[in-house]
């Protein structure tokens, strides 16, 4: 079972907003056992819409388009659908007037005529009801091909995607399983790993797949298998990820899942009952930022102190002035001792703190640009590492957040 994923706004074509629905709607429709083949953007031109939703049903089985659906001239999603299905016909659901009225009055917003085609649906479309927002969803079936139009607004489409159209697709179509599970590998590049697990791969059975997901760092092996019975899937992966672990031990971390990284460094937390306290300078507050972005962090995480110059390192966290004089701020001890001043300050079982040289220019530093330090102490642990993350700035400071939380996930391990 084939899907194809259609976004429709200039507004992501000229980089205006990043299309993070297409990302999550291909993880949906996997875990359902729909195969996503292909994702496409494209503006909001009437020819142009027509000609893409030809061309995907003729190489898949759903379609999923987002975007274009508002009440406003530009939004010409749902008039182009109807002519593509030829369908001149127009059916005005009151519920969905009524849904609206509804919304507005919560937000003391007037009722627009306007807003009155939000419920005006091409008669050959299935309603869909959208229960965040003002523009329905529509499903069409024909030739064999499922063609279903969501609004664009994330939050929106998600709902419309759980509470409908996967309960559809799953009742419409015999899906097979697909099932995924990922091994976590640090500090062994891909092409190593590739030759040390050759016969491996070579003898994998042909309902299972190997792919090598690389990172800075690190290394991703998703085996990916697909077939009708869930139970037989689970036992062969299980096989041959137990193989995985004999082959390559020293280097495997541990099962990679959906969950993100700083939701695993959460849970272990709170597992151990344990708090965490960060200090930053380079990364400017993202550490922070990235912990909490996890509900219930308030149980374990207690803040951050952002010490971006050397005079707010000396006086938020202790760090002292001949350290400073001596190895400059971007340097292991400047690094520690951050660590330890926002660990005292705080009162936390672990912290960790950053500082490095982020670019464009050197400053008053004799490191070069992309050199960070990261520092991790405990009750019993200190630990400082050296990293060259180069360039640019944005790469510096993104490598510094996420290597921040791999060190506290396996030093808290």
């Amino acid at each position: 079972m084939k899907a194809e994923i259609i976004t429709i706004g200039d507004e992501i074509l000229i980089g205006q907003i990043v299309d993070t629905n297409s990302q999550w709607i291909g993880q949906q429709l996997n875990k359902i056992g729909v195969s996503v083949y292909q994702i496409t953007s494209i503006q909001d031109d009437k020819q142009h819409i027509l000609n893409a939703f030809k061309e995907a049903q003729e190489r898949v089985d759903i379609v999923i388009i987002t975007g274009g659906l508002g009440p406003t001239k530009d939004d010409i999603t749902k008039k182009t659908i109807a002519s593509f299905f030829n369908d001149d016909k127009v059916r005005e659901y009151p519920e969905v007037i009524a849904h609206i009225k509804g919304l507005f009055k919560k937000m003391n917003h007037p009722f627009r005529e306007i807003q009155r085609t939000q419920a005006q649906l091409p008669s050959k479309a299935t309603y869909l009801q959208n229960d965040f927002g003002t523009a329905p969803g529509m499903w069409f079936y024909e030739n064999e091909t499922v063609f279903v139009s969501l609004p664009g607004v994330p939050y929106e489409m998600k709902g419309l995607m759980t509470n409908q159209v996967l309960p559809r697709i799953q009742k419409q179509f015999k899906l097979p399983v697909i099932i995924h599970k990922t091994i976590m590998t640090y500090g062994v590049g891909e092409s190593t790993i590739a030759e040390r697990i050759e016969d491996f791969e070579n003898n994998l059975p042909p309902f299972i797949k190997l792919a090598y997901l690389p990172s800075f760092g690190r290394v991703r092996l998703r085996l990916s298998a697909k077939g009708e019975h869930k139970e037989t899937l689970e036992k062969e992966l299980d096989k041959e990820v137990k193989a995985l672990y004999k082959l390559i031990p020293e280097i495997i971390t541990g099962m990679d899942d959906d969950r993100s990284l700083e939701k695993r460094v959460g849970e272990l937390l709170l597992k151990s009952n344990t708090t965490i306290s960060t200090a930053e300078s380079l990364t400017g507050g993202k550490i922070a930022a990235t912990l909490v972005s996890v509900a219930g962090s308030s149980s374990y995480y207690k803040g951050s102190l952002v010490a971006y110059s050397a005079d707010a390192k000396m006086n938020l966290l202790d760090v002292c002035s001949e350290t400073i004089k001596e190895h400059t701020v971007v340097s292991k001890q400047v690094a520690l001792e951050m660590a330890k001043g926002v660990k005292e300050k705080l009162q936390t079982n672990y912290a960790i703190a950053v500082t490095g040289n982020a670019g464009p220019t050197k400053d008053d530093t004799d490191k070069s640009v992309g050199v960070v330090f990261i520092a991790f102490v405990s009750d019993t642990k200190e630990i400082v590492q050296e990293f060259n993350f180069g360039q640019p700035r944005e790469k510096v400071i993104h490598r510094t957040v996420s290597k921040s939380l791999e060190i506290l996930q396996k030093e808290i391990l």
